[in-house]
């Protein structure tokens, strides 16, 4: 969720990308913001237009160049991939119409449904699939979502200096029009839950002679293609008569209204000139769930916060680290800060994932380490002095810029009171220089940090955040935590063709992480959202997005 984390997977790209959104500049000239908004009185649900808030893209509208939210918002409402996800993460074919394993999971045959087409009729096979991965991984495209492609077989050869910018990867191979089978270079349980990647979304045959015009007016497969997009105003969709996938549109288009500034958005909510805003700004967050002229929103979401305590941090390894960890995470009042500083927009934790995540639990062996019980965190600090006398001051790192000032200070307050020992806010200018900090390993303090990722799998939160092989710079374990056991079941969890197999070895993962808590999990960012109260179905997705095919008026 924070740009603290390095992105050498793909799938953690729009995840950290959200923050952003909650921290805009002013309203651009000429917003527009009723535009679109309400349609005729006298119309019908389905005919009516829906307008959302969102913020100027990043870059163009091509599913392999998308790395930021607003981006990712409009992008997957003009394209279908194979699959999608439910609102609580559970897998949906679009389409495909199956994804099989062989015995390891280390090759997948991918099979489409009939009569996949894009909205200007050009059909979509297994060819499009394969040339639009391949486009997407190879290097000389400058594609920023390729990384995603790694697993795949070839991937390695896409990257060399002087690629031909048409090579294909080696490990794709079209059957037929409807089949392809997918070769790996080790065998990854979570592809089918990966392919829902919006780096994985087909694009049509018209991208590759003008990559950059396409970008500005694509022709995609979802449930909406693109009727205008005026730059920092408005971009415009419509529905897809051609769509024959999961997400039907209900309405009759999505008003995307781009803001710089949320409290604006919220603004033309609370006027009725915007029909749903996602983000609820600060300044309401204390008041907004009180406004009866609108509806309100605030549900568990798919965003893990936590706090790392680096492996190298004096006091923090071995058996004294492993008891000074359990008890800072039992000196910790969770529930209080939450509805004290976040005015309840937080559920604590209760595993290392999110709500809206395949396997995401609530009752793992181990996970009473996240409940506040000042008498054992005393005792375990004690039995951890018993082995090397604490000295010193408890640090968390924090930037100036983030706005996490009084979270920061909630959590030291509540480690310093429970333990008796100085506990404070590191404060950072920028956030660039505390992330700095952390990358060079430098930081010399715990901090602050967020997992989301882009598909709703349990790979996407624990191997990126705590396998070895994402340690000392090379993925998202920032604390360099190491451990062979845990390692070996994200393995174990890789073979798994029986996806409830693989849970059960991801939850194994976990419960080993509650003894050694590389970090200290905190809460999951709640969905914040207000609606019209004439606005009818509104519900939010896997990502704590609206789902905007479902929305009526």
């Amino acid at each position: 969720m924070n740009s603290l984390r390095h992105h050498t997977t793909n799938h953690h790209r729009i995840g950290a990308a959200i923050a952003g959104i909650t921290a805009l500049g002013a309203l651009l000239a000429g917003c527009g913001a009723g535009t679109g908004a309400s349609g005729s009185s006298n119309s019908s649900p389905s005919s009516q237009t829906i307008s959302v808030n969102n913020v100027e893209p990043a870059a163009n509208l091509l599913p392999g160049n998308t790395d930021d939210m607003a981006g990712w918002k409009v992008v997957t409402q003009l394209y279908e991939g194979l699959v999608t996800f439910s609102d609580k993460g559970e897998l949906i074919y679009a389409d495909a119409k199956s994804i099989t394993p062989n015995a390891d999971a280390s090759q997948y045959t991918v099979t489409l449904r009939d009569n996949l087409q894009f909205s200007d009729g050009e059909k979509i096979t297994a060819s499009t699939y394969a040339k639009s991965w391949s486009f997407a991984a190879n290097a000389a495209n400058g594609q920023l979502g390729a990384s995603i492609f790694a697993t795949i077989k070839g991937y390695d050869d896409l990257q060399k200096d002087g690629v031909d910018k048409n090579a294909q990867l080696s490990g794709i191979n079209v059957i037929d029009d409807h089949t392809l089978q997918v070769t790996l270079n080790a065998p990854d349980s979570s592809f089918p839950y990966k392919v829902g990647d919006v780096a994985f979304l087909p694009i049509a045959e018209s991208a590759y002679r003008d990559v950059n015009a396409y970008g500005e007016r694509p022709v995609g497969n979802g449930p909406y293609m693109l009727e205008a997009w005026n730059h920092d105003q408005n971009i415009e969709l419509k529905p897809n008569p051609k769509y024959t996938g999961p997400r039907k549109a209900r309405n009759g288009g999505i008003n995307f209204v781009l803001y710089t500034d949320t409290q604006t958005a919220y603004a033309d909510v609370e006027s009725g000139n915007l029909d749903v805003i996602d983000t609820i700004p600060a300044s309401a967050l204390a008041s907004y769930q009180q406004d009866s002229n609108l509806q309100t929103f605030n549900k568990p979401g798919p965003g893990f916060k936590s706090f790392t305590i680096p492996q190298q941090l004096a006091h923090f390894q071995g058996e004294e680290g492993r008891l000074r960890r359990a008890a800072i995470s039992h000196a910790i009042n969770r529930k209080s800060i939450i509805d004290k500083v976040m005015y309840g927009t937080a559920t604590p934790a209760t595993d290392f994932l999110a709500p809206t995540i395949a396997g995401y639990s609530k009752d793992l062996k181990g996970s009473d380490v996240l409940d506040y019980e000042t008498k054992t965190a005393q005792d375990l600090w004690a039995k951890a002095d018993a082995i090397s006398k604490w000295n010193g001051t408890f640090r968390i790192a924090y930037s100036t810029d983030s706005g996490n000032r009084e979270l920061i200070e909630g959590i030291t307050n509540s480690i310093k009171n429970t333990l008796g020992i100085d506990a404070e806010p590191y404060v950072l200018p920028t956030q660039k220089e505390l992330s700095s900090a952390i990358h060079d390993r430098t930081i010399n303090a715990a901090f602050l940090q967020g997992m989301q990722s882009d598909y709703p799998y349990p790979e996407g939160y624990l191997m990126q955040a705590y396998d070895s092989a994402s340690a000392d710079g090379k993925g998202l374990n920032n604390g360099d935590y190491k451990s062979r056991d845990f390692d070996a079941l994200i393995d174990d969890a890789a073979r798994q063709t029986d996806e409830s197999k693989a849970i059960g070895y991801y939850h194994q993962a976990e419960e080993l992480l509650f003894n050694d808590l590389p970090v200290i999990p905190l809460w999951y960012a709640n969905v914040t959202a207000a609606a019209g109260k004439n606005v009818q179905h509104v519900s939010f997705n896997y990502m704590g997005v609206p789902k905007y095919n479902e929305l009526t008026k």
